[in-house]
């Protein structure tokens, strides 16, 4: 047994948990790992996070505001900061992602949508940090540094790189800032009996756009759905923060917003899971990156204005080399 687990057993007894199993819950794409302790008829998750690699107060402190207004978040029931270990209430193993299908689709995308406005409405998110300019920029720079040159060993055009980051730049800057989860997805939501759904991940949360959870949620990097059925409830999400008083421009302006932040988040997206494989030796997001890749040439053929990085998907050839390179 490591050092650490045993520390984290020592900590549980400390706690009155003694005669418990312990297995993993979830992978993670950071260094946190997650495990599912079982006692008797009791199912709890223990976080561990390693403190010179993570902080599990951010955890702690978003929680708080998740839970404040109302939603779905994990409780925390212990925490001990300085060895970085959390226990928290257990929301299952029924993510979005092994449960949506034909039939689940509206009423779970209902649910999530519903958290999504509660989320950005009801939370004061002032005091996070912003997702500003320079934030915006270093997110899409690991497309450039990770996918680009690590992953396929080529290289971008600066001038036109600078070019592209400053309309998504100056898209995301445009909108109203509201709480942004930042990983809104199918596998950081979970089914649950009641209060559907419950939220994991979210300890990066910042202050930023209106859309970038939206994007998450609807152009979700792990499932695609149809163009058209997405549209419908971009516009129709509109409708609401519209009438929630958070945004006040028509339905074009605020697909446009949509569009041009699912170009900022997805290119990050590219160079982060290239960096999973690259860095930390996690193959399985590679094969991810074609739909990524996906997006971000549908969102181009929508917008004039990334006719340029258009332009430079097609003569990097980067949709082939991505799929060569998940096939391999």
């Amino acid at each position: 047994m490591s050092d650490r687990r045993a520390a984290l057993r020592q900590w549980l007894a400390q706690l009155g948990y003694r005669e418990f199993d312990l297995a993993p819950a979830s992978a993670d794409a950071s260094f946190r790992s997650y495990l599912r302790l079982r006692q008797d008829d009791v199912s709890l998750i223990v976080m561990d996070a390693p403190t010179e690699h993570e902080d599990c107060r951010p955890f702690v402190d978003i929680a708080g505001l998740l839970r404040g207004a109302g939603l779905g978040a994990p409780e925390v029931l212990a925490q001990d900061l300085e060895q970085g270990f959390l226990l928290l209430t257990d929301f299952g193993s029924n993510d979005y992602l092994s449960r949506l299908d034909a039939d689940s689709f509206d009423p779970l995308y209902a649910d999530a949508l519903d958290a999504l406005l509660q989320m950005q409405v009801a939370i004061d998110a002032r005091a996070l940090p912003p997702y500003d300019a320079a934030f915006l920029e270093r997110e899409m720079d690991l497309f450039r540094d990770w996918f680009i040159e690590r992953a396929l060993g080529l290289a971008l055009d600066e001038s036109c790189w600078r070019r592209i980051k400053q309309i998504l730049v100056d898209s995301a800057l445009a909108q109203p800032r509201v709480f942004v989860h930042r990983d809104y997805h199918s596998r950081n939501l979970m089914v649950t009996a009641q209060g559907n759904p419950g939220i994991l991940d979210f300890q990066d949360a910042m202050y930023g756009p209106v859309t970038y959870d939206l994007v998450s949620l609807l152009r979700d990097v792990y499932v695609a759905w149809p163009p058209a059925r997405i549209d419908a409830l971009v516009r129709a999400y509109h409708a609401r923060v519209r009438a929630a008083g958070l945004v006040d421009v028509d339905v074009d302006v605020f697909v446009e917003w949509f569009d041009l932040m699912g170009l900022q988040r997805h290119l990050k997206i590219a160079g982060i899971f290239s960096r999973l494989r690259i860095r930390d030796g996690k193959e399985r997001y590679t094969r991810d990156i074609p739909r990524t890749l996906e997006y971000i040439c549908a969102a181009c053929a929508a917008r004039p204005a990334m006719a340029e990085l258009a332009g430079l998907i097609d003569e990097l050839d980067l949709v082939a080399r991505a799929a060569a390179q998940a096939d391999a």
